[in-house]
């Protein structure tokens, strides 16, 4: 088994591994701010900084501004952007910064740099900068969590106007628990027709519910844009049956998103039930109903029981799936449907802010833990291996 583990080591192990460290790693601001990181070292933070990391502050940006422009790079403008990130503003002003102090200047730093902008002045810049010297932080791990930290190092929340994520992942949470608790209402009954139905019948039962496999993710997603848009096919049925007024909005809603979640992770739910039903002796409710109880206690107090290793798993296994969604929300949600997939992706590609895009990954792979934690605690991992 060694070349396999070494192959899945070499392609899946390490690579996530790496994308996931970006979520910790900073190397934007101290290739550019070597000798301010080191005059901020013993700085408390509860006033501004004297004048040895005003006078570092100014060799620094003279330095990288010498080397951008022999270069041709970037690096003021990458750490701007980083400091930016944690404090608004940053993105113009260390770059003005730094084209007014290539200038030379009598006096002492402090009063030239403040004479640039009045910024300077107060205790948040400077804590952005020593934040932000890593080589690790865990700044963007507290972002996706709209937790920050101050200039002293403090934990603070997030201002109103910024805190986001919070929301969203409840978001991403109870849209998984709706599509998991529909998915589990539907499958069920499918998944007792078909473990109580005549063996002719089994196969075409199963191939009903096995169709979703055969399609393309993106292709049913698609299909149902068809079904719901306006002009679609269940409007036009609608309209020609004189049910509606007029066309209905059924597409860019929740509405639509659980419905094509539901329809693509149905078959996860029904094979695990399906395998603990098909595995139960039905003698035990058929002996229940003849000594007297009722079908209905019967299946709640014999027949549900026996199978809770199928309906615990398939519920695992909808819901860990339903947390990554990121297509089919982009494609039929609206603004306020979208889940934590579609911000990981807007980091990664709009933005190119892989620090971001790897803690939000990070928090998905830590709802997903909680969640095994949670199942294994409660259920056990030994009854769904007997499913």
């Amino acid at each position: 088994m060694a070349p396999l583990l070494l192959f899945l080591l070499g392609v899946f192990v390490l690579p996530i591994g790496a994308f996931l460290f970006r979520a910790v790693q900073e190397g934007e601001v101290a290739p550019v701010l070597p000798r301010t990181l080191a005059a901020l070292s013993a700085w408390d933070g509860t006033a501004p900084p004297g004048e040895p990391a005003f006078a570092a502050l100014v060799e620094d940006l003279r330095e990288a501004r010498a080397r951008d422009q022999q270069a041709g790079g970037g690096g003021i403008a990458r750490a701007a952007a980083r400091l930016n990130a944690d404090l608004p503003g940053f993105r113009s002003l260390l770059p003005m910064t730094a084209r007014r102090v290539a200038q030379p200047f009598e006096g002492e730093a402090r009063a030239a740099v403040l004479a640039i902008s009045e910024e300077w002045g107060g205790i948040a810049p400077w804590g952005a900068i020593r934040r932000a010297g890593g080589p690790v932080s865990d700044f963007n791990l507290l972002a996706v969590l709209d937790l920050k930290r101050d200039a002293t190092g403090s934990l603070a929340t997030a201002p109103p106007d910024e805190a986001i994520f919070r929301a969203i992942l409840w978001r991403t949470l109870w849209m998984g628990l709706l599509a998991t608790l529909i998915c589990l209402g539907v499958g069920y009954p499918l998944a007792w027709l078909i473990a109580t139905a005549p063996p002719r019948a089994v196969p075409w039962l199963m191939a009903g519910v096995l169709l979703p496999f055969w399609t393309s993710l993106i292709v049913r997603t698609a299909a149902w844009m068809v079904l719901l848009q306006r002009e679609g096919v269940v409007n036009a049925a609608l309209g020609a049956l004189q049910l509606t007024s007029g066309p209905l909005p059924l597409l860019f809603n929740r509405g639509a998103v659980l419905l094509a979640m539901v329809h693509i992770l149905l078959p996860f739910m029904v094979l695990p039930i399906y395998a603990s039903l098909k595995s139960l002796d039905w003698r035990l409710p058929r002996a229940a109903v003849s000594l007297g109880a009722a079908p209905a206690l019967a299946f709640w107090r014999v027949t549900l029981p026996l199978s809770l290793p199928g309906v615990g798993a398939g519920c695992l296994l909808v819901f860990i799936q339903a947390l990554g969604f990121y297509v089919t929300p982009a494609l039929l949600g609206g603004a306020n449907d979208q889940m934590l997939p579609y911000f990981v992706a807007f980091y990664a590609s709009r933005t190119v802010n892989w620090g971001m895009a790897a803690a939000l990954s990070c928090l998905i792979l830590a709802a997903v833990a909680v969640i095994l934690a949670v199942y294994g605690r409660l259920v056990g991992f030994s009854r769904m291996r007997a499913a």
